[in-house]
C-alpha cells in the first residue's frame, strides 16, 4: 500500500513540475514578444525635450485625429506637413497636450516626426499595406 501512495505522490509531483515548466515557457515567450502596436497611435521620442515648468516632455503620443479635429485645415496641407496646419491639429491630438507655442518652438526634426505621423494617419489601410509590401 505504501508503494501505491508513493507512486501517486510521484505522479502528482511530476504533473506539478510539468505545469511549472509550461507556465515558465509561456512567461518567457510572452516576455520576448513585442507589444501589440495600436495603429491609431504613434509614440514620438523627441530629440529635444520640451520643458514645461519643472516637467521635461521627452515623449509625445499622437492619436489618429477624428474628422472634427481637422477643422480649419485642409487635408492637402496636412499631407504636405504644412507647419501652420500641424500647429492647429497637433494640440488636439497629442498626449500630453502640447500648446501652439510649444509646437512653434519645437525642434524641426521633432516637428517633422510629428508631421510624418499625422500624414500617415491620413492614409487608407490599403495604402499602408501596399507601402509595407513594396
Amino acid at each position: 500500500m505504501g508503494s501505491s501512495i508513493d507512486n501517486a505522490h510521484d505522479q502528482q509531483q511530476e504533473a506539478t513540475e510539468q505545469r511549472q515548466a509550461q507556465a515558465q515557457a509561456v512567461a518567457t515567450e510572452a516576455a520576448g514578444a513585442a507589444p501589440v502596436k495600436n495603429p491609431n497611435e504613434e509614440v514620438i521620442t523627441l530629440d529635444t525635450p520640451i520643458v514645461r515648468g519643472q516637467q521635461r516632455i521627452e515623449q509625445v503620443t499622437l492619436r489618429k485625429p477624428m474628422s472634427g479635429e481637422l477643422r480649419g485645415v485642409t487635408l492637402a496641407d496636412l499631407s504636405q506637413m504644412d507647419v501652420l496646419a500641424l500647429r492647429k491639429v497637433l494640440p488636439r491630438i497629442t498626449t500630453p497636450s502640447l500648446s501652439d507655442h510649444e509646437i512653434g518652438t519645437m525642434d524641426p526634426a521633432d516637428l517633422f516626426q510629428c508631421g510624418l505621423a499625422v500624414a500617415s494617419f491620413l492614409l487608407p489601410k490599403s495604402a499602408k499595406a501596399a507601402a509595407l509590401v513594396a
